[in-house]
């Protein structure tokens, strides 16, 4: 089982200040000395789990709250920032930024709202972006909600009663427990939608079209909607969306997140990745689920004491536009900006779909990836109709530190510590030099035009 050290500097100062301590004065309160302390506001020591239960006990606060964000998001997220063409003249390393960080959190998080709200590159315009706006919500939390995942767990434990037919026991929980009935319906009654949820007639219709793991998650987002609705109103709240369309596309995520949570419950799931190494195929044969459905769920696994790896998850399409991106704990600049790097081989995917591929990547910050790459189609028909009908394709990319990768049954055989193919995150972000697949030059570097010669890549660029 992976677990993280909390460096959580910041928070314990915030936390001191608010109360009007010194250092000394809390030191003495929690049975520390001033020079730990200082070390753990400093973030050059981890906060050990049981000083975090013995502040939580002292200053009454949910222990969650020093874990809930960094400032601005932790340092690769200041660092995806300062990459903007404004800054590309400063060349701020990493170093530089966790001392930053260190020394000044309220800074950091001060320049990170400016420039969010203000505008580098293209922040200004996604800070009124509904789905940005979501996306942004549901990074804060890491895209955990240990709320929903305990609701979660309770439900399926009492569907697991009913019987194992796990959507037989969800039409029987909405049929009882809410007189809601299932119905599937033929193409050519629902020829563009997957489900209708038709009030007056209390049923719930569906697509002949989903397949199995489709129809089951369909049916537990429906009961998300009713039997979680305490926990999901309470999270819409504390996001304070001022944007409508924004708050219901996080109540929508958030009614999804708790139905992959009661198909692939906390506690079981987890064991299962551990026992098997990560393996996708037995995770979606044990849970009756997709491969998406298991790569979005394993973003997911950071609840305190019982954490799972770290992944991210990006899902694209065959232009390269990510439709759904979550970071989880990751820290992985590869969810991050619009651009995709060609030397990814996520886009290998879509020439043999099903088949997954494996991958170790190095980004220009000198961060290794073990990445394993898929191409799915998406539930439900294609637009046109009979041959001329064009479904719905998408590549996930599934990637974890290197560091995490040792486990994984998909990365027996590859030398971890062997060549990894350099990457970056889109040519207008990307500074590598000598790339004969470059498209185009990085944002804010001038062009180099030399007329006497001509290198692999067609452009030169100041810095090279």
């Amino acid at each position: 089982m992976a677990r993280e050290k909390l460096l959580a500097g910041h928070a314990v100062r915030r936390l001191r200040r608010r109360t009007a301590l010194t250092q000394a004065a809390m030191a003495e309160m929690l049975d520390v000395s001033p020079s730990y302390l200082n070390l753990i506001e400093r973030n050059q020591r981890a906060l050990p789990a049981g000083l975090l239960v013995r502040m939580a006990d002292i200053f009454d606060f949910d222990p969650r709250a020093l874990a809930a964000g960094e400032p601005g998001g932790g340092a690769e997220a200041i660092r995806r920032r300062l990459g903007d063409p404004l800054f590309a003249d400063l060349e701020v390393d990493r170093h530089e930024v966790e001392e930053w960080l260190a020394a000044a959190p309220g800074g950091a998080e001060a320049f990170a709202r400016a420039f969010d709200r203000g505008g580098g590159g293209h922040t200004a315009t996604e800070a009124t972006d509904p789905v940005a706006m979501t996306r942004r919500e549901i990074d804060r939390w890491r895209n955990h909600f240990p709320d929903l995942d305990a609701a979660a767990e309770t439900l399926a434990d009492e569907l697991r009663l009913v019987g194992a037919d796990l959507y037989g026991a969800l039409v029987d929980r909405l049929r009882v427990r809410h007189g809601l009935s299932i119905r599937i319906l033929p193409i050519d009654t629902l020829p563009d939608r997957l489900y209708r949820l038709d009030l007056h007639a209390r049923q719930l219709q569906l697509s002949e079209t989903l397949g199995p793991s489709a129809r089951a998650f369909t049916l537990a987002v429906q009961l998300g909607h009713v039997e979680a609705r305490a926990e999901i109103d309470a999270l819409a709240r504390g996001a304070a969306f001022s944007d409508r369309a924004a708050e219901r596309l996080f109540r929508r995520h958030l009614a999804g997140y708790f139905a992959a949570a009661v198909m692939m419950p906390y506690a079981r799931f987890l064991r299962a990745c551990e026992a098997s190494g990560y393996e996708m195929a037995t995770l979606q044969n044990r849970f009756g689920t997709s491969f998406e459905q298991v790569a979005h769920r394993l973003t997911t696994l950071q609840r305190v004491g019982a954490r799972g790896l770290a992944f991210f998850m990006i899902r694209i399409d065959r232009a390269g536009q990510s439709s759904k991106r979550y970071g989880g704990s990751s820290g992985a600049a590869l969810v991050e900006g619009e651009g995709r790097c060609p030397l990814w081989r996520v886009h290998h995917g879509f020439d043999r779909p099903g088949t997954p591929f494996v991958q170790l990547v190095a980004l220009e910050d000198g961060s290794r990836w073990f990445t394993l790459s898929c191409a799915v189609q998406a539930r439900g028909g294609g637009m046109g109709d009979g041959p001329a009908a064009v479904p719905a394709e998408f590549a996930i990319g599934l990637g974890v530190a290197v560091a995490q990768a040792t486990g994984l049954a998909a990365a027996r055989g590859i030398d971890l510590d062997g060549p990894a193919t350099p990457i970056g995150l889109g040519c207008r972000s990307c500074l590598r030099s000598g790339c004969p697949q470059r498209s185009a030059p990085p944002a804010g570097r001038a062009l180099v035009v030399d007329d006497r010669e001509r290198a692999l890549s067609p452009w030169r660029f100041g810095g090279e």
